[in-house]
């Protein structure tokens, strides 16, 4: 009789007749300590030769080679199964394969410095060495593109969105702080940052900077097109331009990106030329009314 078994990083899980588990929750046959993780994620049911995948009304969702499981979905030998940050293979083997160390249950902790996951049974991350885990709570959003890295940035911009839609600026301060932590890492690694990758993080960057009135968002914004060496997408600099009207310490840093815009080489696209222009023009006209008000009136 054929055996079925899902094999991710540094663990396998023999799948048992009936019903296994996927979640955060210890109960569950199959734990991911996720943030990104419902308490009871979904379920495989195995009847026969039948293995099927069912989402149990998680918020982010199952997708199985991509694609999102709206009810229920029959497995084949080969499928990738994607919950939260992990990457499932679901695998037929036969009954002489099976390894004496296969497991009926499993554990996965998610790195809190790298994000990887590893197998909870293990004192620290074999990627990077930290004993930190990620936080317990789960966040909402949606699935993005194959790699690993590309599809865990989407998902915090669309958490990221959903949060600012729900006006839960805690959240999503909470959320940008992960998100710029993923593209510093990438930058460190000498990896390329996506443009269009930081147009939600401008959003948020306003918004929570006028809210609180701490410009440290507008600032980490403009100092990080400069190391990695972007141009500002046309929203990025709308955003900058509209805190820098209301938020005179953001001057400097958005010097300097000006600056480095003057000695970009090649042709940015049109709109984010034009948007580089009127930062410039708000840049200084805000520069202007400061100098105004800080010049005292004629006796």
């Amino acid at each position: 009789m054929a055996r079925y078994r899902l094999r991710f990083h540094l663990q396998e899980v023999d799948l048992r007749h009936g019903i296994t588990y996927i979640g955060r929750s210890e109960e569950c046959e199959v734990t991911i300590e996720d943030p990104l993780v419902s308490r009871r994620h979904a379920r495989i049911l195995f009847e026969g030769d039948n293995v099927i995948l069912e989402d149990l009304g998680s918020r982010n969702g199952v997708r199985v080679n991509g694609s999102p499981v709206q009810t229920a979905q029959s497995l084949v030998d080969g499928d990738r199964v994607r919950i939260g940050t992990q990457d499932f293979v679901f695998c037929r083997v036969q009954q002489r394969a099976v390894e004496r160390h296969s497991k009926t249950t499993g554990v996965l902790r998610l790195c809190g410095q790298c994000k990887a996951p590893y197998a909870r049974e293990m004192i620290s991350c074999p990627n990077c060495g930290t004993a930190e885990q990620a936080d317990e709570e789960t966040l909402s959003g949606a699935f993005g593109p194959v790699s690993q890295y590309a599809w865990s940035i989407q998902l915090l911009m669309e958490a990221l969105e959903k949060a600012l839609g729900l006006d839960r600026l805690a959240d999503a301060d909470r959320i940008l702080r992960r998100a710029t932590a993923l593209l510093e890492e990438r930058l460190a690694s000498g990896e390329k940052v996506q443009p269009v990758q930081l147009a939600p993080l401008a959003l948020a960057a306003e918004r929570i900077c006028n809210a609180t009135g701490a410009v440290t968002w507008g600032i980490w914004l403009s100092e990080f097109c400069v190391r990695a060496e972007i141009f500002p997408p046309a929203a990025v600099s709308d955003r900058l331009a509209a805190l820098r009207l209301r938020h005179s310490e953001l001057s400097e840093p958005i010097e300097r990106l000006l600056a480095y815009c003057r000695g970009v080489d090649g042709s940015p696209e049109r709109e984010d030329r034009e948007a580089i222009v009127r930062l410039t023009r708000d840049h200084r006209g805000a520069g202007d009314r400061n100098l105004q008000l800080a010049t005292p009136k004629p006796n």
